[in-house]
Parts: C-alpha cells; structure tokens; sequence
C-alpha cells in the first residue's frame, strides 16, 4: 500500500488550488494509512483459539500430557498472535461497522487538528480518507452545510470509495475535489482572495 508520491500529492495540491480560486471554501485532504492498528485484536483472536485448543486435542486424542498440552497451547498463542498482526490479516478480521467507526473518529479528529473549524466564515471542508479501511467521509462546516445539505455529498463519497477500493486513491482524490468544487462554486463562491490553510495532501501514515 503507497500513500501517493510527490508527483502524485502534487497533483492533488494544485487541485484543490484550482478549486479554491472559484469558491470561499477551505478544502483540507487528508489520507491515512489506517485508521488504528487495531493491537489488541490480534491477541484477542490467538488467546480465543488458544483456549479453545486443548478441549478440540482432547477430545481426538486422550493420551497427552498436560505439559505436552500447555507447550502446544502457548506455541499456537504466539504464532497466531504473529500471523494476525500482519496488516492484511488484521482488517480482515475486524468488522466493517468498527472499521468504520474507527475511521469516522480519525476523521473528526482530523477536522479539528487541521484547523478546519477556525475558518474565517465556518467554510472549511475536509476529504478525508483511511485506505486500509476503504473509508471515505467528507465534513464540511457550517458555512458550507448551511447551503449544501451534507446528503448530497454522498454520491461523490460513493464513487471515491470505489476509487480507493480498485487502488486508484489518487484519480479518486482528482475527480473527488472537481465534484466537490462544482458545487462549493454554485453555493459558496469566491468573494475575495483567500487561503487560510494549507493545500498539500495531509498523509498520515
């Protein structure tokens, strides 16, 4: 999984620039890696089976030892414990709706850190996206929300998702901004030069 390169992030950068000269609106793009590492799933998972062993050794083999059971036990605790770790095989193991939650929390957490809320006219609007969850989410503050209704963000939400499924985070990003820009032009457009926070992709990795 590569979080775009610079030539990529470049591009995504002059994009929301483009936008920005055509509305009063702040777009902020976030990507992140994932959302959470998701530790104590993996040891949830390997203590679980590793429990449940020496009842399923039991009851196909009567003659072990106790000794022999426990170093059977722990040896299938540790490998387990490993195998999940790895990042593909943890997300699959979580389920979507905690997957979600966990992305949508980073998402709100994102909002805030990058200042989306301190704009001049509340017109701050963030593109967030969490790759290894699929998860995509667009905020927008009340400046904009007042004239946009946050539904009529989901299609393009929809298609970006799609995007980042097939690997293609960045066409995504590009198509992303220039649907988002159609809009924030018709309902929040540009009444004078601004730009009061950063263009270049946010990447959390």
């Amino acid at each position: 999984m590569t979080l775009l390169n610079n030539n990529e992030r470049q591009q995504v950068t002059d994009a929301i620039a483009a936008v920005e000269r055509e509305t009063d609106a702040e777009l902020v793009t976030v990507l992140a890696e994932r959302a959470d590492d998701y530790a104590y799933i993996p040891l949830l998972w390997a203590g679980l089976i590793a429990l449940l062993l020496p009842g399923a050794l039991l009851f196909f083999t009567a003659a072990i030892s106790a000794s022999t059971l426990l170093l059977i036990q722990w040896s299938v605790f540790v490998a387990l414990a490993l195998v999940f770790r790895l990042p593909a095989v943890t997300t699959r193991m979580i389920p979507k709706s905690v997957r979600h939650w966990r992305a949508a929390n980073l998402a709100r957490r994102q909002f805030l850190e990058q200042n989306l809320h301190h704009t001049r006219d509340a017109t701050g609007m963030l593109i967030f996206v969490s790759e290894a969850e699929r998860y995509v989410e667009i905020i927008a503050d009340r400046g904009i929300s007042q004239h946009v209704d946050d539904s009529e963000w989901q299609a393009i939400v929809s298609a970006f998702t799609a995007r980042v499924r097939a690997g293609e985070t960045r066409a995504g990003f590009l198509e992303c901004i220039a649907a988002c820009g159609e809009k924030l032009h018709t309902a929040v457009p540009a009444t004078h030069e601004r730009n009061e926070l950063p263009n270049h992709l946010v990447v959390l990795d």
